[in-house]
């Protein structure tokens, strides 16, 4: 399965773009997806507990079950003033 990865904020620059594809096997879910771009990129790890998941624009828990073609959001925590 193909999915499409984009990355907001600071997880940009610690990966050095802002979207990509990854290849994943079927039965995968987010939980699997962020293991594996730790592994690829170890300084996404330090925002693991306040990372915000979306699946095609709906937030989602690391349970979600990712599909063929699907998009995924993943973000730093919401700041504003």
């Amino acid at each position: 399965m193909k999915l499409r990865v984009l990355f907001f904020s600071i997880l940009k620059d610690i990966t050095g773009c802002e979207e990509l594809e990854w290849t994943c096997p079927p039965g995968a879910d987010v939980a699997w997806l962020l293991e594996q771009l730790f592994e690829k990129w170890p300084a996404l790890r330090p925002w693991d507990s306040s990372l915000l998941l979306a699946v095609n624009c709906t937030y989602v828990n690391r349970r979600e079950l990712l599909l063929d073609g699907c998009e995924v959001a993943i973000m730093p925590p919401v700041q504003g003033g």
